[in-house]
């Protein structure tokens, strides 16, 4: 038998991007994106844009000024072709025939590695519209304009993309740094209240995990934000946006190749709840009931005091959100740990509570305590509504 030879090959790569803040992106004096996509290799630079339908429904005139705003900068820019709409919401990833048009307009329009998608609407939406970007010429400049609170403090600023596959969320994605995201607060004002309110419970999660000093800073600010102040919910995003980011730089796993995922916290159960309920329930509330759980758990096991598992049910309560939900009663909600392990790939890593603004993992959760956690909060929800 001849000897085994090995060549080992190790190569470090550096990624970069800006998340921008800012409002009207599109009037033709503010002059972000011109700047973001001027480049000294090509004389002019091409973009697609991708919108989200329930974007340019709520915003009637946001594509005339899209296209104005390429004519103003027509020297250095090049709009190709009308822009694309696609659905919102889960429908946006649960049809492959949205990422084939996309691709479609890519090819027709020779969009290469020199030009850009750029991609306008909620999670969802930019999940879709980068899984595409991402496969065309194995990736194209994707820049991302996130429309909701959610994908602009949470979804919108990672570095994944995915479509749902086999009745699964997710199942199918890729991990792709965008060029940069912008979060143009002008977006926010048209939000259902239910979309308003349904990203901060992702700002509830990285505070309770991450930072005390942020969940206080939630609690003291129950009314604003239901009162939809947009200074307020612009400080929620951005100290959220700033905890994840954070995260994602400094975790050491960026592309998830572990099966550690603290930013999940509270997510197996949300997964699996949204397919129960056929997506009725949107991804944020549904992280709101999977943190109740997973906090109403860390409770039983005896992590969280009482009183720190009563700050976070009444301040979720306090929001606006369920805490419970009929389907969730279902003991199907079990299988979601075993799809969560799978997609987290290797050992099931759960994310739990010690304290307000402390997490950790555990890598097994028992049946009977998970169904008397949603027993539990089914109870208080109940006793809560009838004060």
């Amino acid at each position: 038998m001849s000897q085994s030879k090995i060549i080992k090959q190790s190569f470090k790569v550096s990624f970069d991007f800006n998340l921008i803040f800012t409002s009207k992106l599109f009037e033709t004096n503010n002059n972000i994106l011109v700047d973001l996509l001027n480049s000294p290799s090509v004389t002019k630079t091409k973009a697609l844009v991708v919108a989200d339908k329930g974007v340019t429904k709520a915003h009637p005139r946001l594509k005339e000024t899209i296209v104005n705003y390429f004519k103003h900068h027509k020297t250095s820019l090049t709009l190709c072709g009308s822009i694309l709409e696609i659905p919102g919401g889960e429908q946006a990833k649960n049809n492959e025939s949205f990422i084939t048009s996309i691709l479609e307009s890519i090819n027709d329009f020779g969009i290469d590695r020199h030009s850009y998608v750029i991609a306008i609407g909620g999670g969802a939406a930019l999940d879709a519209v980068g899984y595409a970007a991402a496969i065309a010429h194995r990736g194209v400049r994707l820049i991302r304009v996130p429309t909701t609170v959610l994908s602009q403090n949470d979804s919108g600023i990672g570095v994944k993309n995915g479509i749902n596959y086999f009745g699964k969320k997710n199942f199918v994605g890729s991990f792709a740094v965008p060029y940069a995201v912008i979060n143009d607060d002008t977006f926010l004002s048209t939000l259902h209240d239910r979309d308003w309110r349904s990203g901060i419970s992702e700002a509830i999660k990285v505070s309770l995990i991450k930072d005390y000093e942020f969940f206080q800073w939630i609690e003291n600010h129950v009314d604003t934000l239901n009162h939809r102040d947009r200074d307020t919910m612009n400080e929620l995003i951005y100290r959220c946006a700033d905890l994840h980011m954070k995260h994602i730089q400094n975790s050491g796993d960026p592309f998830e190749q572990g099966s550690s995922r603290p930013l999940d916290f509270g997510h197996w159960a949300a997964h699996k709840l949204e397919q129960l309920s056929n997506y009725e329930v949107r991804h944020g509330e549904a992280v709101a009931i999977g943190i109740a759980i997973d906090s109403t758990y860390s409770h039983f096991k005896g992590y969280l005091s009482k009183s720190e598992l009563n700050r976070i049910l009444d301040c979720t309560i306090a929001l606006g959100f369920s805490i419970s939900h009929d389907r969730i009663n279902d003991t199907e909600i079990i299988n979601g740990l075993e799809e969560f392990r799978e997609h987290l790939g290797g050992q099931l890593t759960i994310m739990l509570l010690k304290s307000l603004g402390t997490g950790f993992e555990v890598h097994e959760m028992d049946r009977y305590t998970v169904l008397k956690s949603i027993a539990y909060l089914s109870e208080y929800h109940n006793k809560k509504l009838a004060i």
